[in-house]
């Protein structure tokens, strides 16, 4: 399974950010705290070169928090700092200017030490689409500026944004890498609703969901869907699911479709806990 998904106004957001790069002094990426390497755009390194990163973990009060911990610690010992933030409750917000000092330290002394005025930090917005940006801008702005929703792509051109007297902060469109060749990528995109539903079977989806679910939350299955032991078989739990929650057709069958629309909204509504999907432990280096 290949992807392609790369709209026009990507293409053209790549090249402004390019262009826009000599003008910040670091980097925001905002990833899904579900998904912190699946929702890594993987083009954002070959863009940004040496410049300084601060990885914002958005989401993180609907993230398994241990695993959150972990993914934390996985940043540290790769020399990249990384904060657990929530932009639509506002916790972790307050933290990133005062991260973002430490980051850039040695940057600010040096202009300490030239007799520059002291100027807020500028930095760079970056994410894939439906990943939270705009609403974390509006949080950290403490006003409405920038466009939400729940589509991917809804922001489709750059704004300076001031915030406070401290920052200054370039938004840009969400960016999506042009394909994504791993299968399990684009399943996990698609289970956090960080893609089109359109791109992938919603019975796919759900298989990878529930197989997951199997691997790692296993309780939480049962429980959710009173269930006295898991199959083996996967159209076997589908059938115990759809037939639990009234997934029937007139016939008194189970409907897959609907069955599969009804695992994935609960996984995507937190009706099985807090859920993450990628691992530290098998994070590229």
């Amino acid at each position: 399974m290949t992807i392609q998904w790369f709209p026009g106004h990507m293409a053209k957001a790549r090249r402004e950010v390019t262009e826009k790069l000599k003008l910040v002094d670091i980097i925001f990426e905002l990833v899904d705290a579900r998904i912190p390497i699946s929702s890594s755009n993987p083009m954002l390194q070959d863009i940004i070169q040496q410049k300084p990163k601060l990885v914002l973990l958005n989401k993180a009060d609907i993230a398994d928090q241990k695993l959150t911990n972990r993914w934390i610690k996985h940043y540290e010992e790769q020399g990249v700092r990384a904060l657990a933030i929530n932009s639509q409750a506002g916790s972790g917000i307050k933290d990133i200017v005062s991260t973002s000092k430490i980051i850039l330290h040695d940057k600010l002394e040096r202009h300490k030490a030239k007799g520059l005025r002291p100027r807020a930090i500028r930095a760079m917005i970056i994410g894939i689409p439906n990943v939270g940006k705009s609403t974390l801008i509006n949080r950290l702005a403490k006003r409405n500026i920038a466009k939400t929703g729940n589509t991917p792509g809804v922001t489709r051109s750059q704004q300076w944004i001031k915030v406070g007297k401290e920052l200054e902060l370039l938004d840009t469109p969400g960016i999506l890498w042009p394909k994504f060749e791993d299968p399990e990528i684009g399943y996990k995109l698609a289970l956090t609703g960080a893609i089109k539903d359109t791109l992938l079977d919603m019975q796919d989806i759900a298989v990878f969901g529930l197989n997951y679910l199997k691997a790692n939350y296993e309780e939480r299955l049962i429980d959710r869907y009173q269930l006295t032991e898991i199959p083996d078989e996967i159209a076997a739990l589908f059938d115990q699911i759809g037939t639990f929650r009234g997934c029937l057709t007139s016939g008194g069958e189970v409907d897959y479709d609907k069955t599969a629309e009804v695992i994935v909204r609960d996984i995507r509504m937190q009706k099985l806990g807090n859920i993450t999907l990628d691992l530290p432990e098998v994070a590229p280096v």
